[in-house]
Parts: C-alpha cells; structure tokens; sequence
C-alpha cells in the first residue's frame, strides 16, 4: 500500500490539471506558466499570461529573468505532445519547482478555459 500511496503522492506533486491551474491563476498565487511549444505554436493560440520558452531552448539565459520562488508549469499541445514533459524536465534541471499541466491546450481549451493568440496579447 505505501507504494501505492507514493504513486499517488508523486502524481500530485508532478502534475497539475486545468481546474487547479485556473484556480491558483485566478487566486493570485505565484505561479508562472510557460508554453514550451514553437514560438509559431504559442503565436496561434496560448493559456492567457503564458510565456512563451520552447523546450529547446531553456537554459540559465532564457530562463534567468524568472522568479526563483515560483512554480512553473509547463504545457504543450495535450497528451500527444511530449514538449511539456521536456520542458518540465529542462526546468527542473535548472531548479525550478515545477509541475506539468496534464492534457496541455486541449484539455484546457476542452475545460472550457479561455486560451488567446498573440495579436490579442498584444492589445491587452
């Protein structure tokens, strides 16, 4: 049983779903959201307030700027993208606190979440 409740634990602590991403973002807790898909990906359609870091290229530089303090969440597409767990893993790595968003955009967006293009985060 106390491998079982590890397993549950971890997922907990590793992933976060759009439910719970909504209600910290909206509660103001400190939570920095990062799209790791292409820069033309996030141009099309984003999480509103992402930020846009594509796995590739997370490093000290990119990611400098950042709030040591926050947790990072990370997403893609959805379960048929693995640029999240890239991305979650490379910010890790660079020791942040991180969680993935399970089902990426697509569970969002299936939520019934907002998401936005570029052209409308430029108005805002």
């Amino acid at each position: 049983m106390k491998e079982q409740l590890d397993h549950y634990a971890s997922k907990l602590a590793y992933e976060t779903d759009s439910w719970d991403l909504k209600v910290a973002l909206e509660a103001g807790e400190n939570v920095v959201v990062i799209d790791a898909r292409s820069p033309e990906a996030f141009e099309e359609e984003h999480i509103p307030g992402a930020i846009n870091i594509p796995h590739r290229e997370m490093n000290p530089e990119t990611t400098g700027h950042l709030d040591a303090e926050a947790l990072i969440v990370t997403y893609c597409d959805g379960i048929g993208c693995n640029a999240s767990t890239k991305g979650a893993l490379n910010m890790t790595r660079l020791g942040f606190r991180v969680k993935e968003l399970m089902g990426g955009l697509d569970w969002w967006k299936r939520d019934g979440h907002p998401t936005e293009s570029a052209a409308q985060s430029a108005k805002s």
